[in-house]
């Protein structure tokens, strides 16, 4: 069955009333560079029987948006107390995947300077603590990041901005959101609330995690693991309006990741 064909049977939540939201709360929160004109009764991404004319405003086909979160313990990346980046990847509504490097047009490959020269310092700042490589090749991974990932939103597409915006202005807008999105799902402490803490002897099963998160932000996560190491953690949702600015809403996980069932990992950053 299309995931989009039971989308609304799946649980939704909104996160602004759940605990555990803020993972930067001594961090300001990123302003937008740039805005869309999309209003709020635009459906959401994956909408059964919605036939979409206006794509700028409207995710499609990508519209099963996965933030997906690291766990990197050895060698260490980012704080010890703090999950990290891996990226925004928008999914078709019938869980297949898009075929990735959308617009080999728009591979930027300075998004430092991009970032920079746009007034997207702060956002900058944050990324370069909580969106890292784990081989120390952090700028090429966001460059890897926009072209096999960014480039592929329909509502990112540069006919979709304000007139008059810079070259790149919707890579811009794409890492802020993820940092601002990013923000609002605290692993770490979502899985200590919940007894399961970074350790070198306990083992944890996915139910185990999977509940942990489930507690607190009122949907399923996709888990995934490298062997019995736990390693990252997929939170799903539809978009209604932009990625720039619209209203993200989680959703239950439409997959099963690759953790075993018992005997999972989950070590201290080392």
């Amino acid at each position: 069955m299309l995931v989009g064909t039971v989308i609304a049977a799946l649980a939704t939540v909104s996160l602004a009333s759940l605990p555990h939201q803020e993972v930067l709360k001594d961090v300001h929160v990123p302003s937008r560079v740039i805005g869309s004109s999309c209003d709020a009764n635009n459906p959401p991404s994956c909408s059964q029987g919605t036939e979409p004319s206006n794509l700028c405003c409207y995710e499609s086909p990508g519209g099963l948006i996965a933030l997906v979160q690291f766990w990197d313990w050895k060698p260490a990346v980012g704080p010890s107390d703090s999950w990290t980046i891996h990226g925004l990847w928008a999914d078709n509504c019938d869980g297949s995947f898009p075929p990735g490097a959308c617009d080999p047009s728009r591979e930027y490959t300075d998004i430092t300077g991009l970032l920079t020269s746009q007034g997207a310092s702060d956002t900058l700042s944050i990324m370069q603590n909580y969106w890292k490589d784990n081989q120390e090749r952090t700028e090429h991974f966001w460059q890897h990041e926009w072209a096999n990932h960014g480039t592929c939103y329909s509502t990112l597409e540069p006919t979709c901005l304000p007139d008059g915006s810079p070259r790149g202005a919707e890579a811009v807008a794409f890492f802020q959101t993820v940092v601002r999105l990013f923000k609002q799902y605290n692993l770490h402490q979502a899985l200590e609330d919940a007894g399961v803490t970074p350790s070198t002897d306990t083992s944890y099963s996915s139910s185990q995690i999977s509940d942990a998160i489930q507690s607190a932000f009122g949907v399923e996560p996709q888990l995934e693991c490298r062997g019995h190491y736990l390693s990252e953690v997929y939170i799903y949702h539809n978009l209604r309006g932009s990625v720039i600015d619209g209203t993200f809403t989680a959703i239950d996980a439409p997959k099963n990741g690759n953790c075993p069932r018992s005997g999972i990992k989950y070590p201290p950053k080392e």
